[in-house]
């Protein structure tokens, strides 16, 4: 079993303020495979008096010293990358494929990107009798989840690090292991002192301490709507910028045009990749009520196919879920779903076949399912779908926009016309038509309760900038 008790503050390895331990658990198997140190808010006050000092420095620092930090961190990236893939595939369950290409293959994406883009970043130009000047905003609380663990870390740690931040990071206590490679990455890349810092803890420890330190300039977090208006509240007095990318419940309109057989085939793989743990996923799937049978059956059989299984076989294509926590929350809402009167097409409340030990849900897909159900209203972060009847493309609409929720948009068809009309009609942040999504510089991020700035590429450098205008030269 690993231990991992200390912080990385101010360029080293550092005692906690205490030695509160907590255990990391192996969801594949139930197993403890870790445990981490617990901060507190002696060890953020001490991280943001690293990075206050070392951004009287750093903010000031050339863009080509920038991209030559980008490129170190790029360089020790690429050493560990096995390493890394291997802590996600221990710490939230992703089969190694996916830890390997998708999880960690996207953390490093973000540095190629943010390294790039620095190249030719327009920090300064002239607007009207004034410049116009992009500074960073200074020291970063970043708090990241679990489902995603690196690719969240990178969106954040790439952007903040290349325009002149410094960063305090708080990866989650329930898959905190290849967080603390990455910082073992960052040391290793040679960071000026303070640049990087990264705390160990929960939400109340070291998230509350972030939010409303006083040093701290702004927090971005990923995580649930609930955690996040707790982050905006605690960062209201000191008035921090706080951007957030939270929780989403993202309808899969197929028009009548589509290809009903492609269109829910992608539709269901996009939902059981990552155990259904994206907060982009397609979850509600609208489909012309006269096709409901047949879209049942297409994504049946999707789900038959679905092998279920431990993060180390090979042969696995969907893992487990994160926790014990989240295990029991979806089994919660799959019951419901059953109560309320959904049809259950496949999957439920049975573990999947040979699965003794670990938190395995099956592949469940329900039917004739309305949006008053909780199971249309609530995020199930779990490989778990909803598939709803529409009589007309406008009812497909408004029933996509019957959500507090704005994270993501999927459209199915044929008929550019009709595409674009319905995306321009879907209040997302981002819409995903014939199962194309973009690519690492789209900016990425919601409407309403799915958050506020845009993460990614170029626009997620501005959420790390503050704007001054220099008139009178």
């Amino acid at each position: 079993m690993k231990i991992y008790d200390k912080f990385y503050i101010d360029g080293q390895w550092v005692e906690p303020a205490n030695k509160k331990m907590m255990d990391v658990i192996n969801p594949s198997t139930e197993d403890v495979c870790a445990q981490i140190a617990i901060g507190n808010e002696h060890d953020v006050d001490r991280a943001a008096i690293a990075a206050k000092n070392a951004f009287s420095s750093y903010g000031f620092s050339s863009v080509e010293e920038r991209i030559e930090i980008l490129q170190a961190i790029i360089s020790s990236f690429k050493n560990r990358y096995n390493d890394i893939a291997d802590a996600i595939s221990e710490e939230m369950g992703a089969p190694t494929q996916l830890a390997q290409k998708g999880q960690t293959g996207s953390g490093l994406a973000h540095f190629k990107a943010a390294a790039d883009l620095l190249n030719n970043f327009p920090f300064e130009h002239k607007e009207g009798s004034s410049l116009i000047v992009k500074e960073p905003i200074g020291v970063c609380g970043l708090i990241t989840p679990w489902n995603w663990p690196l690719n969240q870390i990178a969106c954040k740690v790439a952007p903040a690090v290349a325009v002149g931040c410094t960063v305090i990071l708080k990866p989650s206590e329930v898959a905190p292991l290849s967080a603390y490679v990455f910082s073992e990455v960052m040391h290793e890349a040679g960071l000026p002192k303070g640049v990087f810092n990264m705390i160990n803890g929960d939400g109340a420890g070291v998230g509350t301490a972030l939010s409303k330190h006083p040093l701290v300039d702004m927090v971005s977090f990923t995580g649930s709507t609930r955690a996040g208006a707790l982050v905006a509240k605690n960062a209201a007095p000191t008035i921090k910028r706080v951007t957030q990318e939270l929780g989403g419940k993202s309808a899969n309109i197929i028009l009548p045009d589509a290809d009903l057989e492609r269109a829910v085939k992608q539709g269901a793989r996009t939902v059981f990749s990552n155990s259904g743990q994206s907060c982009n996923s397609p979850t509600r799937m609208l489909v012309p009520a006269e096709k409901m049978q047949q879209a049942e059956e297409i994504a049946a059989a999707v789900a038959e196919a679905v092998i279920v299984g431990s993060a180390s076989d090979e042969n696995t294509t969907m893992g487990p879920v994160v926790s014990k926590i989240q295990y029991d929350k979806i089994k919660d809402l799959i019951e419901k779903g059953i109560g309320e009167g959904a049809k259950l097409v496949c999957g439920g409340l049975e573990c999947p076949e040979g699965s003794d030990k670990g938190y395995f849900i099956r592949p469940t897909i329900f039917s004739e399912v309305n949006n008053t159900m909780t199971i249309a209203r609530e995020e199930i972060f779990g490989p778990v779908f909803a598939i709803m009847p529409y009589d007309s493309v406008e009812q497909a609409v408004e029933i996509a926009n019957d959500t507090p929720y704005g994270l993501a948009g999927y459209i199915q068809g044929k008929d550019e016309e009709l595409l674009m009309s319905v995306a321009s009609k879907i209040r997302a942040g981002n819409i995903n038509i014939n199962g194309k999504s973009g690519d690492i510089k789209t900016p990425f991020g919601g409407y309403k309760q799915s958050g506020n700035g845009r993460e990614w590429g170029a626009y997620g450098f501005e959420d790390y900038l503050e704007v001054k205008a220099i008139s009178g030269l």
